[in-house]
């Protein structure tokens, strides 16, 4: 089975449908969320946004049940764009690069990648706390059960997931077969990565636009969506794992 094009037209207004059902949906709800958080009398700094949060914390099982069928339902978009994909090419993963050709080099690349925007990007969270352009984290409000830490795994490996396949892998193959520059396709992903953080405020979105622009420029480099899982994926378990471990040790994270 060849590859087959597909038209310019089609690609965009396919490309907007999936962010429709998935990162663009959330975008819209974000900006909300912040319009809402700025217009309350309290400033941004004295209000907490949580993050992985419990549904039913007096029943641990369907609470369990609950977090398992979240993290599933959101791995959906995922499935749609690789399967959008494979009408062009008939292995979509492996054309954006997700698979297991090069683990060591993505592994290596994906480490320095986490290092290079998760130590600033906790300077910048801290300074946009501080400036109140940005509400306290809490990145994990989930009740302390023996599944804690393995669902907050699972849930960076979902956001991960989620997004580099999504805003790197399909939205860049297709905005290239829709005809834009990389320059274009870059920083309009990097606009949307930020815009879908904009519940957290004004820093989550300036860090994670920067955190789009390198990650899309790697990627037009290496051509592969593994290395920038793997650094999504580390970023967030250091978020999520760390804050349940370290909330009640550390003052600052609360």
């Amino acid at each position: 089975m060849s590859a087959t094009t597909i038209a310019p037209r089609t690609a965009l207004t396919e490309s907007f449908l999936v962010l429709g059902v998935s990162l663009g949906a959330s975008a819209l709800w974000s900006a909300l969320s912040l319009l809402r958080k700025v217009t309350a009398t309290e400033g941004l700094s004295g209000q907490v946004t949580s993050m992985n949060q419990s549904v039913t914390p007096d029943q641990p099982w369907l609470d369990l049940t609950h977090q398992l069928l979240g993290i599933g339902l959101a791995l959906v978009p995922v499935a749609l764009a690789l399967h959008l994909l494979a009408r062009q090419h008939p292995q979509p993963a492996r054309f954006i690069g997700f698979d297991h050709r090069d683990p060591l080099r993505d592994t290596v690349i994906g480490l320095g990648l986490a290092a290079a925007i998760g130590i600033p990007g906790l300077g910048l969270y801290l300074a946009a706390r501080a400036l109140d352009l940005n509400t306290t984290i809490a990145a994990s409000d989930l009740s302390a059960a023996w599944w804690t830490i393995p669902v907050l795994i699972l849930a960076a490996g979902q956001n991960a997931l989620l997004e580099e396949v999504v805003m790197l892998g399909y939205l860049f193959t297709r905005w290239r077969e829709a005809g834009w520059s990389p320059v274009a396709i870059v920083v309009t992903s990097a606009l949307v990565r930020g815009s879908y953080h904009l519940y957290q405020g004004f820093g989550g979105f300036v860090g994670n636009v920067a955190m789009g622009l390198l990650l899309g420029v790697v990627y037009l480099r290496v051509r592969r969506t593994a290395p920038m899982f793997i650094a999504h994926w580390v970023i967030d378990i250091v978020a999520f794992v760390g804050y349940a471990l370290l909330v009640t040790r550390v003052s600052w994270l609360g």
